[in-house]
């Protein structure tokens, strides 16, 4: 991947642009509070060529533990969101393919 490649991917949720520094520093938490996620695989940053931890902007979606939300629950939440969207595309799917094959009875 060139960094033309990469600049163009920054707008990509699951692109992992950032480090362990600034991913703290986005979510107002410390490096060693990001290891103990990966520890105990709340989150699971991926790794650049050199080793080093980088994540997505999809993993660092932490607004609701600042509400007070308890980690493991906010992480079981994030999944339940997941799961929604992607049962909603599924369905929207199979509504477009019902109403291509018989066009009529979806007006």
């Amino acid at each position: 991947m060139t960094a033309d490649d990469s600049f163009g991917r920054l707008h990509d949720d699951d692109y992992p642009a950032y480090t362990m520094g600034r991913a703290a520093e986005m979510l107002g938490t410390t490096q060693g509070f990001l290891r103990a996620l990966g520890e105990h695989r709340l989150i699971t940053p991926l790794r650049s060529t050199g080793g080093h931890r980088r994540y997505s902007r999809y993993q660092l979606r932490w607004e609701i533990v600042d509400q007070g939300t308890p980690i493991e629950a906010a992480c079981r939440i994030a999944l339940l969101e997941d799961q929604l969207e992607e049962a909603q595309r599924i369905n929207a799917e199979y509504r477009r393919a019902a109403e291509s094959a018989n066009p009529t009875v979806a007006a």
